[in-house]
């Protein structure tokens, strides 16, 4: 399939995609005023589109734009010299969120999460194994092999710059898994991604000891990540007013009904389903309903481990579990660290 024929019957039409990107592509291409509309070509933006601040793209204008710069750099390195421009800062309020969260974990949490308010047509995953974190990167778009190549390097190396300002420091623990084989240029990685690189991988991921990911943020400030996270939920929440997937739908059902009440039965038959087909339809989406159901019990957890003098037990049965022990296990699968660290770590 060309690229012109994928821009051209997008599976997701709605324009969510910030501008800021791709005057960031044309900054990196060193373009002028004059020469900006050889990179909007075959996207039917103008030049005033690009340079208002206001602006939203489609999934298939941003991925012409990747593509058009991709051609007019000249450099099939391209994806990993955007990347490097991509530090939290250019993700509006998702990279104040990050930049402010209490650890690397927290913040990955986030971007994965909130990561459809900057790029809807890019998914994220988080699961743990054994003493390490895979973070899984989708696209949701069928994409020529360069440009997809390009996205794949563009989007690592940007998770590496998050990753480099939490942590303080390069992650040379990290491993960077891409699906596609070694490129021309692949000795040029080592430049921009300190870790192991191997190709050819089964899943484009990168992977991290959760030790690493639970070091404190020094820049952690617990007030700033408070109000960047409701920022970022009310925009992701218009969001998925559009065409929720099973996953928001379940999220937004637990979390009109008191803390760890809804049934799993009770969630299919809401949705007129079986709760094999309610299962199957969240594995599409990568996920299952324990793993909403925790997820959502530990973002009210953590709420009242910032904002109260709450005890752990207390907190577990407010959030309806039968036990502490049932509580600190689910939370940590969530956050990596148990309820009471992640309350020291926030201070």
């Amino acid at each position: 399939m060309s690229t012109t024929q994928q821009v051209e019957s997008p599976r997701n039409p709605v324009a969510d995609i910030p501008s800021n990107y791709s005057r960031l592509i044309a900054r990196e291409l060193g373009l002028v005023v004059r020469e900006l509309p050889r990179l909007l070509r075959g996207t039917g933006l103008d030049v005033s589109q690009l340079l208002s601040e206001d602006s939203l793209y489609t999934a298939a204008q941003q991925i012409r734009i990747l593509q058009n710069a991709l051609d007019l750099s000249g450099k099939p390195e391209f994806g990993l010299l955007l990347g490097k421009r991509l530090t939290p800062a250019t993700h509006g309020a998702m990279g104040f969120v990050a930049n402010s969260s209490p650890d690397l974990f927290t913040a990955l949490q986030a971007i994965r999460t909130f990561l459809p308010t900057r790029a809807s047509f890019i998914q994220a995953d988080l699961q743990q194994v054994e003493d390490r974190l895979e973070c899984l990167v989708n696209f949701q778009l069928p994409l020529d092999a360069d440009v997809e190549r390009c996205l794949a390097d563009t989007v690592v190396k940007a998770f590496f710059e998050i990753g480099e300002f939490i942590v303080g420091r390069p992650l040379y623990e990290a491993e960077a898994c891409f699906a596609h084989a070694a490129p021309a240029y692949h000795a040029t990685y080592v430049d921009y991604l300190p870790g192991p690189i191997r190709f050819g991988c089964d899943r484009l991921m990168f992977v991290l000891p959760m030790a690493l990911c639970q070091k404190p943020n020094a820049s952690a400030n617990h007030e700033n990540y408070r109000l960047a996270l409701q920022q970022c939920e009310a925009m992701l929440a218009r969001l998925q007013t559009r065409e929720p997937g099973y996953r928001t739908r379940l999220e937004k059902m637990m979390l009109s009904r008191p803390p760890g009440t809804l049934s799993e039965d009770e969630a299919a038959a809401s949705l007129f389903m079986s709760k094999r087909t309610l299962a199957r339809k969240l594995n599409q989406e990568n996920s299952g309903f324990r793993q909403i159901r925790d997820e959502v019990l530990s973002r009210q957890a953590a709420g009242y481990l910032s904002d109260s003098q709450l005890s752990i037990e207390a907190i577990a049965a407010l959030l309806n579990y039968h036990d502490t022990a049932s509580f600190r296990r689910a939370f940590k699968r969530c956050f990596g660290q148990p309820p009471n660290q992640h309350r020291q770590a926030i201070g």
